[in-house]
């Protein structure tokens, strides 16, 4: 990721994480999804350096606001693999963990391994964090 990337946020509960304008728009898209139909499940992503570098997860519920705010002002392309990609992991007993679309597997019959390539910038409940993809 470039400095010229646009950030976009993610904020559930107290909690804000920011991602690239890209992954949060086919993150909204698999989160949505799973909401709509009341599902609840995990999210997780690998913490930036700057906060650590460790692992973070958070379990999503309908019933918890969730606010998705985009930087940029136009909506990014859609790859449908990463989205089924992302999909398929949200339905897995792992959650949603949050890949970068270099790890989409262009076959999406083959079995696919979930490796988090996620960087984020994750704070203490009411602080802003930053998500980048290596």
């Amino acid at each position: 990721m470039t400095e010229s990337d646009t950030m976009g946020s993610l904020t559930y509960d107290r909690v804000v994480v920011e991602f690239d304008d890209r992954v949060l728009a086919h993150l909204q898209l698999v989160i949505i999804q799973k909401l709509r139909r009341g599902e609840s499940f995990l999210l997780s992503w690998r913490d930036a350096a700057v906060v650590g570098d460790g692992r973070s997860s958070a379990w999503l519920h309908p019933a918890i606001p969730l606010y998705f705010k985009f930087a940029g002002g136009h909506p990014p392309s859609i790859n449908p693999n990463w989205v089924a990609q992302l999909t398929r992991s949200a339905n897995s007993s792992q959650g949603l963990i949050v890949t970068g679309e270099e790890n989409v597997n262009a076959e999406p019959d083959k079995a696919l391994r979930f490796e988090p390539s996620t960087n984020i910038r994750t704070a203490a409940p009411s602080r802003a964090t930053k998500a980048t993809l290596r």
